[in-house]
């Protein structure tokens, strides 16, 4: 990303953040049409929900603070890659990774990393899908390539991530051992759930699948039967074994009875 070394500080900061806004844009827009996408062909939504926000400058200068640089535009830019933020809210953990591969195929997104915190977790428990990316902003003659990290994770996840840091980053990260194991523990906990709800997800379409199966080879059957009725000529019904309709017999007996 290229910085107007002319412009002052603050001037800089403006532009710097409005490329942020529309990477941030940008990328909503493209998930957005992915999962309508998704919808219309698949009959299924995989996002419950999307959230994003741009770091606070107060959060941005703790942060370069925290990692040891100095606080400078350039540093920013070059040092953290959450400035723009975007997180994906998803069912189940199979979604997690379809969203992922949807997102990297893109073909102006650049994948720099990714994070996966779901098969290798934190030592705290924290689970999420991180990857970040670049998406192309295109200004008034020019190209800039900007970065926006995007993060996704289930309901459950996400439930102990925000409760998580509620809680525990009271303590500024330096919480008591025995709330680090209480927290550890609701974590896996959360992670017992995924799997729950996935496997009640997989017996409910698998049932639903054969209940639809049942219904259709009725349909069919019935279709055929009344096929073959309609296919019996009219006048062609089968005669009697004595030879007489019906209704032959009741009038021979009245002439017999007029004689």
């Amino acid at each position: 990303m290229k910085i107007p070394s002319e412009a002052s500080q603050i001037d800089q900061w403006k532009s710097i953040m409005f490329l942020y806004d529309s990477a941030l844009k940008e990328m909503n827009t493209k998930i957005e049409i992915l999962n309508n996408e998704f919808v219309q062909i698949n009959d299924y939504n995989p996002i419950e929900h999307v959230k994003s926000r741009l770091k606070t400058p107060e959060s941005i200068v703790k942060k370069l603070k925290r990692n040891g640089y100095d606080v400078t535009i350039e540093n920013m830019v070059e040092k953290l890659s959450d400035i723009a933020g975007i997180r994906i809210i998803c069912s189940f953990r199979t979604d997690i990774y379809l969203l992922a591969d949807m997102i990297s195929r893109q073909r102006d997104v650049t994948v720099l990393y990714v994070k996966d915190y779901i098969k290798t977790p934190k030592s705290n428990g924290y689970r999420s899908y991180h990857m970040v990316v670049t998406v192309p902003i295109y200004l008034n003659g020019e190209m800039v390539e900007t970065k926006v990290e995007i993060q996704i994770r289930t309901v459950a996840m996400d439930f102990w991530a925000s409760l998580e840091h509620k809680i525990y980053y009271k303590f500024e990260g330096d919480g008591p051992e025995n709330l680090q194991q209480e927290l550890k523990a609701c974590a896996d906990m959360a992670d017992m759930l995924d799997n729950k709800m996935f496997s009640l997800n997989q017996a409910i379409t698998k049932i639903a699948e054969e209940q639809a199966k049942e219904k259709e080879a009725a349909k069919v059957a019935e279709e055929m039967k009344k096929a073959e009725r309609e296919d019996v000529p009219a006048g062609n019904e089968q005669e009697p074994k004595d030879g007489k309709r019906s209704g032959e017999s009741a009038s021979g007996n009245r002439k017999e009875a007029g004689e």
